[in-house]
């Protein structure tokens, strides 16, 4: 039977009801290759599973192998008959086996290589006898040059889940206005720093008090044939391709913008905190498919412990992500910011931090601050920032941090790299009034300031009573009966109605 026929099958079987079918519904599930986008994705997968999907999660061969040294051979054995793990090739050379790839390449290798092997994967899948027919095709919003011809040539609907919020898919859509309305590509970065970066941006839809230092930073890079700029307006503009799109964030949180969103993109869903809806049925329900989790990275759970030994909300927790890099001089003056604060800090802390070189802390910042100071390896990020003894999180802006931060009511001083964590500090910062910004040209007294008027501050207490808030209102979010949930099953009944 082919693929086609197949899911033509599956449709006349299961009609709108779908859930009580006797096939199961069937979503190809397949992130962006990195660990955020991977993490977002398995959890959305989780609550389809929960929702009565047989899932395929797809992975690149390069994810999958170091997926398997992080969790152990086990990772794949044991898991659920109706929840399985495949791969396909990225189409790029070999690298070391736990290096951070190489973005510009990911991207050539996202666009040109793999549409051929989830092609085949996808048809392989339809063929199969033993498996239920493909439902749908559940990708991320920037796997799109391979899903979205895959999708279109056998008739199957294509969900797009963005791990980034509305403020940022709506600035991705607008970035090559900036070069069309002449604001880009800059010459220089340092024009962000002269007054340039104030310049106001004010006709973005559903957007207000943006600067254009606040717009996601590939703009930024000379030259119109860049990749990264190319890649992501691209991506922007691609929304049409799918049936439906999911925006991993929550209605209250970004009201005006996801409104805008809905008039410029069919059928958007805000469906989110992703992990607050997982642990709100694993409250009341059996939960088959929690167990399962896909960090590319080994997590280290003595922090936890280390924390149980702190007073409330007097620890500040340091992370700048998975991939985000800085240089040795920025590592320093982050060190010796910490430790001229006096405060207590778990520090996430990758040897692979440091552009081009080995992380290498300063003697001064380890002999003052060993009493005081914890420096982890990856670490069960959801768990410490719910722990009562963290009281505010220097983070880099990656959106997965930041709705886990809002999540658990914990104010931020962001530090914002690239990509949409620059549309995400401004957010945390101006719309959500939780977070301060830090300068990017780091320095220590600053940092000392800053980790200061968080945790002892006035300013620091009114953002921590205004995460708290937040945090109520992502809670109601994602109850059984808030607006995530709703959305979920109002894009379901359409899925299985197709």
């Amino acid at each position: 039977m082919s693929l086609e026929s197949s899911f033509s099958s599956e449709k006349n079987q299961m009609g709108s009801a779908g859930f009580e079918s006797a096939t199961k519904p069937h979503a190809v599930c397949i992130p962006y290759p990195a660990q955020s986008h991977i993490g977002a994705m398995l959890k959305l997968a989780k609550l389809l599973h929960h929702k009565g999907f047989h899932i395929s999660f797809v992975n690149t061969e390069f994810n999958h192998r170091r997926l398997v040294r992080a969790r152990g051979p086990e990772f794949t054995n044991g898991t659920l008959s109706d929840f399985q793990f495949l791969t396909i090739p990225d189409g790029l050379p070999p690298s070391d086996e736990d290096a951070t790839q190489d973005l510009p390449m990911l991207i050539n290798s996202t666009r040109n290589n793999m549409v051929g092997p989830f092609g085949d994967l996808v048809l392989s899948l339809g063929s199969n006898p033993s498996l239920p027919p493909v439902t749908c095709i559940v990708s991320d919003g920037f796997m799109t040059f391979a899903t979205s011809p895959v999708a279109s040539n056998y008739g199957i609907p294509l969900i797009h889940l963005f791990t980034i919020p509305g403020c940022a898919l709506m600035a991705v859509k607008h970035v090559r206005a900036l070069g069309e309305k002449g604001f880009a590509p800059l010459t220089d970065e340092s024009q962000l720093t002269n007054g340039y970066g104030n310049t106001p941006i004010d006709w973005i839809p559903g957007m207000k008090n943006m600067r254009l230092r606040d717009m996601p930073h590939f703009f930024r890079v000379c030259g119109s044939d860049d990749t990264l700029i190319n890649f992501t307006a691209d991506s922007g503009h691609k929304t049409d391709d799918a049936t439906m799109t999911i925006v991993h964030t929550f209605e209250a949180l970004e009201p005006d913008v996801l409104q805008a969103l809905s008039s410029m993109i069919p059928r958007v869903y805000a469906v989110g905190p992703l992990h607050l809806m997982i642990d709100q049925i694993a409250r009341e329900k059996v939960f088959a498919s929690r167990h399962i989790e896909c960090n590319l990275l080994e997590e280290h759970n003595e922090c936890l412990r280390w924390l149980d030994s702190k007073e409330p909300k007097s620890v500040i927790y340091v992370n700048f992500g998975s991939i985000a890099f800085m240089s040795h001089q920025q590592l320093v003056e982050f060190a010796m910011g910490l430790t001229n604060s006096n405060q207590c800090f778990l520090w996430v802390f990758r040897p692979d931090s440091v552009n081009g070189d080995t992380a290498t802390l300063p003697k001064e910042f380890v002999e003052k601050t060993r009493e005081r100071g914890f420096l982890s390896g990856w670490c069960p990020q959801e768990r410490v920032l719910c722990h009562p003894s963290i009281g505010g999180f220097l983070t880099h802006c990656g959106w997965n941090s930041t709705i886990e931060s809002l999540s658990a009511g914990v104010p931020m001083l962001c530090w914002p790299c690239f990509a949409d964590q620059l549309t995400n500090c401004k957010y945390i910062c101006d719309d959500c009034g939780v977070g301060l910004e830090m300068d990017a040209n780091v320095k220590r007294d600053e940092v000392e300031r800053l980790v200061r008027e968080l945790m002892e501050g006035q300013v620091g207490k009114k953002m921590r009573r205004k995460a708290m808030e937040w945090k109520e209102r992502a809670e109601a979010a994602s109850s059984e009966k808030g607006s995530s949930f709703m959305n979920l099953d109002k894009l379901l009944d359409e899925v299985l109605s197709q």
